[in-house]
């Protein structure tokens, strides 16, 4: 009996060795896979003058980003490579209150948002559009929030705050970031040219997480919202102008901290930056 269970013992042994052997050889060592699609890559840190990354848009250089920093910093947009590198600071003689977002347009303009308001006690709020051949030409895009009551209540005191915006079509979409804990952000529609307006309200969006930034794709096929270490990513989108109605499909950024700034660099990878001083990228 002894010695039927240690011919056994040795018997199961060699098989749990050849299978061991004959798995292995059948996969691939995860040392040597190198997945990017629907993995978040640090590409870099940021140089140390990007203190606060709010925005992040493409600069005319491929492999280039305009990035700035949030507020009580100066007026400066910093021109950065895929390396972290500061390439050029371009010095704007405008003030930065509270800028929280860059888009651009299909003429090469960029269109920076000051229009953070933590307080609510802003009520003239400005997009800056920016020729990127000459950083020195800003016209501003001022503007209040139809739906603004002129005496701020308790009840709306923190509705008007936006940190999100994207260019399309000669129109400027804002999306405010709800710090009132009602499950809702608000979309507004704004007109890309110098101006006075009041930003038309397009919709509203049934969310819990706080929009910190906002991209839309090259074909303009999708739209990404941008919270802590998420991407809400509304894809198939047949009008912009509608493109909260779908259901979108909830990106982890997990370890990438306080994200605030996104684009597209193509119409399947995302570039993003964060407040703790990096630069991402995900593929979809």
């Amino acid at each position: 009996m002894k010695l039927m269970m240690k011919i056994f013992i040795v018997f199961a042994t060699v098989l749990a060795v050849a299978f061991y052997f004959f798995y292995n050889s059948n996969q691939t060592s995860p040392a040597a896979v190198t997945t990017v699609g629907g993995q978040l890559e640090k590409l870099a840190p940021l140089p140390s003058e990007v203190k606060e990354s709010s925005g992040i848009e493409a600069a005319a250089k491929q492999g280039h980003y305009i990035t700035h920093n949030d507020a009580n910093n100066k007026p400066y947009l910093y021109e950065i490579d895929e390396k972290g590198h500061l390439v050029q600071t371009y010095k704007l003689k405008i003030p930065n209150v509270d800028w929280e977002d860059l888009t651009s347009d299909d003429k090469g303009n960029l269109y920076i948002s000051d229009t953070g308001n933590n307080d609510n006690k802003r009520k003239e709020l400005a997009v800056y559009k920016v020729n990127a051949e000459n950083m020195q030409q800003v016209q501003p895009i001022r503007f209040t929030y139809e739906d603004q009551p002129a005496k701020t209540s308790k009840k709306d005191k923190l509705d008007f705050d936006c940190e999100a915006l994207f260019w399309h079509d000669n129109y400027l979409y804002l999306i405010t970031k709800d710090r009132n804990k009602k499950g809702i952000a608000r979309v507004y529609r704004l007109p890309d040219k110098p101006g006075n307006y009041k930003a038309q309200k397009v919709g509203t969006i049934k969310m819990t997480d706080l929009v910190t930034g906002a991209a839309i794709s090259p074909d303009a096929s999708a739209v990404a919202l941008l919270s802590e270490e998420k991407v809400h990513l509304y894809q198939n989108v047949s009008s912009v102008d509608k493109f909260y109605e779908g259901k979108p499909k909830e990106i982890k950024l997990s370890g990438a901290g306080q994200t605030e700034g996104i684009m597209f660099k193509d119409d399947n990878t995302l570039i993003l930056t964060s407040e703790g001083g990096n630069l991402y990228r995900y593929s979809l």
